[in-house]
């Protein structure tokens, strides 16, 4: 077995001059409601605090984010089109209830499926996402099938929808699972457009006048369902979502400094569950903002210009071969970090390297651990070519003349 040889000087320069760090081991976390909790970075992918983040629970109407996601796709694949007058079904409030969030759609109601996305993201319509659901899938339960094998796809462990809207307290999910949907979601540019609109109008249509939407996340809506009270600086939309069984939930996501981070709170505290007047899923978030915020600081944890190793070559006209990351890495890392605690792990994809060797050529993964925990993964690239040796070279063109 070949070992890789290790750079730790250059390492260490780069992590110092980065003041790199790990994720939230080091910073006490602030006291929430939230019965589950996930904070992560979205650059890097670092989780800075996770509270049962693994935990199945119902999820309310973040459930929507998946019914959102999985509409966008189709209008992406031209399956179906924005513009396109989608007529509302005798089906349109099932699973509702009389106190559920809704937009007053009645069946045989024509709205365009733009509208029927900003009834779904901004007012939280459950109606509208049955209409969407019909639509794109030809009944609830197809939809729902689809919500299911999406979340699959996308390596979600925790959870089983069982209607478009969230409203049933057997749809199960949990944070991870719901960070791995949003940040998939959050790939299509509409996403976020739809989620962080704070007032939308929908146009009269046969059946109903104009409708005036009002956001329900009052990090981002100071004119907004619950008014100004909870406005966070820098807050961006995700998903509002109270049921009784699963308390007041939120996705959100907030930028400063560079820095993007998503929250998502499930179980907060709030109205119609104790005595308080406080929706604490906003409260929560903001906490977990301003404990990143002033705790952490971004930094460079790899250079694609360090080398960070070598390996040994076959053949080559250098016995070495330098290793680079591929790409520049930054995360978000405790202000106050100690490197000692960094560890860098290299891995190479096939121990036994044969010249020749291209300049980039992904040779394996360097990782950067604090503590024993992985904080980032990257790809290892060569630095330089390594050609091939001359004799070396002559026999294997003899050799495969001869075969």
């Amino acid at each position: 077995m070949k070992n890789l040889r290790f750079f730790p000087l250059a390492l260490l320069l780069c992590l110092l001059f980065a003041l790199c760090a790990p994720g939230a081991l080091a910073l006490e976390p602030p006291q929430l409601t939230a019965q589950a909790v996930l904070l992560v970075d979205l650059e890097s992918g670092v989780t800075l605090y996770e509270l049962n983040a693994d935990q199945p629970r119902s999820p309310a109407s973040l459930t929507k984010v998946m019914t959102i996601l999985l509409t966008l796709e189709a209008v992406e694949r031209g399956d179906v089109s924005l513009d396109d007058v989608v007529t509302a079904g005798a089906d349109c409030r099932s699973g509702m209830r009389d106190d559920s969030s809704s937009v007053g759609i009645r069946p045989g109601e024509e709205l365009t499926l733009r509208d029927l996305l900003y009834c779904a993201a901004v007012a939280s319509g459950n109606d509208a996402c049955n209409v969407l659901a019909v639509y794109l899938a030809g009944s609830i339960p197809a939809f729902v099938e689809r919500m299911n094998q999406k979340a699959g796809e996308l390596g979600c462990e925790q959870t089983h929808f069982v209607d478009p809207h969230g409203l049933s307290y057997d749809d199960m999910t949990s944070a991870r699972d719901l960070y791995r949907i949003t940040r998939e979601a959050m790939r299509h540019p509409a996403f976020m457009e739809l989620c962080d609109t704070r007032s939308y109008t929908v146009p009269a249509s046969n059946k109903s006048g104009e409708r005036q939407l009002k956001s329900s996340n009052a990090l981002i809506a100071p004119d907004g369902v619950y008014g100004a009270g909870y406005l966070y600086e820098g807050a961006h939309g995700v998903k509002t979502g109270y049921t009784r069984a699963a308390g007041y939930c939120l996705i959100s996501t907030a930028e400063r400094e560079g820095m993007q981070l998503m929250a998502i709170v499930l179980g907060c505290d709030g109205p119609y569950l104790s005595n308080t007047e406080t929706r604490y899923s906003f409260v929560d978030s903001a906490k977990l903002y301003d404990w990143a915020f002033s705790g952490f600081t971004l930094r460079c944890l790899l250079s694609e210009y360090d080398l960070v190793g070598s390996a040994p070559v076959t053949d080559g006209r250098e016995e070495q071969v330098g290793l680079r990351p591929l790409r520049s890495v930054f995360a978000p890392l405790p202000k106050d970090a100690d490197p000692a605690g960094l560890e860098l792990r290299l891995r190479l994809y096939d121990e036994n390297l044969t010249a020749p060797i291209r300049a980039g050529q992904v040779l394996g993964q360097v990782q950067v651990l604090y503590e024993g925990q992985v904080l980032v993964t990257e790809e290892l690239a060569a630095a330089a070519p390594v050609p091939l040796r001359f004799w070396p070279g002559l026999a294997r063109a003899l050799l495969k003349d001869y075969t």
